[in-house]
């Protein structure tokens, strides 16, 4: 989606030629006088429309208007909050056929996190899955102007972090929806190559002889019962000093997972191709950094593979030794994750990071402990969890801190290895954050179990793109204290979605800092 940032009045706003004009009223703000807030204001007096979240009130060829179609559309007290979750009941309109341009209008003194929430809501609202449909018809919407009192600096940077947010969640979108035969693990190395295409990027891939040559004997056993090769990509944004130490994050990528030889269920197997999340993300941030050029230096690292029940996959009972050299009893091939997670986490410690962040779908338990709403937030750092949990609250991608308490491990403890990789039922999350937590040593660290965030089911069956937008708040406000490295010669990147369209790189407040 092409978006613009447009300082605009009410009358402004409505000499706009466009095929749609929402128009955003909060019960903060007076109803003005021009055109359509005398429409407004009359409408609440007669109880046709009422300013609260969510409330809409279409119009159709008003008078002294430009656009052929109006929404009103209340969002309450003009939060973050509210604006999104107004937006997100107008994405019929917005997707109604002839709207190929339409202007978002925030008829109120909005501020740069509602100015932010605007924009990935409209993204959200407006995306749609094509790429397996032979008879699917993309969207008429091309264009969205989104007009706002007044165009701060404050406002612009928002503006400009939201709109490379919305890229980086429509990739990880993109590409967790795909089927799993249409998103192997060969082929998310590709999009890991294509994004590194951007300036001060880079992408290394590690294939199974690699792999075999680290010694990610954990990884390997998950990998073993399927034809499809592993993949270990390797991403590297340097925007910062070489000497400043980076922020890695890791992505679970297990791009189907039919839990091996403990078998699932088979109802709702199919969602299993969503198990690739926590890589999608990671692919989904460095989409975003690669639009929005911070001084940051960050590491990104995908482990992915699929989980399959083939008379050479791994079994209950086998022992494995690990990257660290621990061994591991797998007593369930569906506790996988964490097995991929552990090489990739003790892999991660040759970059001497600062801190480390993983995300995975790892646990059924998380979704029950906190459904779909916040992600599970494990850390052994005070500092970095409150980040992330500030980060989360900030870009309306919430988390909540999990307990990480030394008795947790008890289960864990093995006959016949250094541990086993699950410990009973109770308390899932905990005990899988604790498995990952053997295998980071000293650094700082944090588990993000998306397992209920990073995928929506029934009727609404689709990726959320989550955490990217965590992720992307906490590195921009990390970026904030690290020193700029030399400016890179700027080149174009090209969208992973389609490697043919280049997509124009953003200025934002943090490069011109640079300059």
């Amino acid at each position: 989606m092409n978006f613009e940032l447009k300082a605009l009045t009410a009358a402004a706003a409505a000499r706009e030629k466009c095929d749609l004009l929402l128009v955003l009223v909060s019960e903060q703000a007076a109803l003005g006088s021009d055109a359509i807030g005398a429409i407004a204001a009359h409408a609440v007096k007669q109880g046709d429309f009422a300013l609260s979240c969510g409330k809409q009130l279409p119009l159709y060829q008003v008078p002294a208007v430009a656009a052929r179609r109006v929404l009103l559309l209340g969002v309450g007290a003009g939060t973050a909050k509210d604006v999104r979750n107004a937006l997100a009941g107008s994405a019929a309109t917005l997707k109604a056929e002839g709207v190929a341009k339409a202007v978002v209008h925030l008829a109120f003194d909005a501020d740069a996190k509602a100015v932010a929430g605007a924009v990935q809501a409209l993204a959200d609202a407006t995306y749609l899955y094509t790429h397996t449909k032979s008879q699917a018809k993309p969207i008429s919407l091309k264009k969205i102007v989104l007009g706002v009192q007044s165009r701060t600096a404050a406002i612009a940077e928002a503006f400009d972090i939201g709109v490379a947010q919305q890229e980086g969640v429509a990739l990880a979108r993109e590409w967790a929806n795909r089927p799993a035969n249409h998103a192997t693990p060969t082929m998310l190395a590709n999009v890991a190559k294509n994004i590194a295409k951007a300036a001060r990027m880079s992408c290394k891939v590690h294939g199974p002889a690699e792999v075999a040559k680290l010694g990610m004997g954990a990884f390997m056993a998950v990998a073993q019962g399927s034809r499809e090769p592993l993949r270990l990509i390797e991403l590297h944004y340097n925007g910062a000093a070489k000497s400043d130490a980076p922020i890695v994050l890791i992505g679970k990528g297990i791009t189907f997972d039919t839990g091996g030889i403990s078998l699932k269920p088979a109802a709702e197997m199919d969602e299993m191709k969503y198990d690739m999340g926590g890589a999608a993300s990671v692919l989904g941030v460095f989409q975003s950094l690669a639009k929005l050029q911070p001084a940051i230096n960050v590491v990104g690292l995908i482990a992915a593979c699929e989980n399959m029940p083939d008379g050479a996959a791994v079994k209950p009972g086998d022992v494995v030794t690990s990257m660290s050299g621990q061994t591991i009893e797998i007593l369930n091939t569906d506790a996988e994750g964490r097995l991929v997670l552990c090489d990739a986490l003790h892999f991660a410690a040759r970059f001497k990071p600062a801190s480390m962040v993983d995300m995975a779908t790892l646990t059924g338990a998380c979704v029950i402990a906190l459904g779909g709403l916040r992600s599970g937030l494990f850390s052994t750092h005070d500092e970095l969890a409150t980040e992330l949990q500030r980060a989360g609250d900030a870009a309306l991608d919430p988390c909540w801190r999990m307990p990480l308490d030394d008795e947790y491990a008890e289960g864990l403890k093995s006959n016949f290895a250094d541990m086993g990789n699950v410990a009973g039922r109770a308390a899932g999350s905990v005990t899988a954050a604790k498995f990952l937590q053997k295998f980071v040593g000293d650094i700082p660290w944090a588990h993000l179990d998306i397992a209920g965030t990073a995928w929506k089911s029934g009727a609404a069956k689709g990726a959320t793109g989550r955490p990217v937008g965590l992720l992307l708040q906490f590195l921009m406000g990390k970026a904030v204290q690290t020193k700029p490295a030399k400016a890179a010669k700027t080149v174009k990147v090209a969208t992973a979605l389609n490697s043919a369209t280049p997509r124009k790189r953003a200025a934002t407040a943090v490069r011109k800092a640079e300059a």
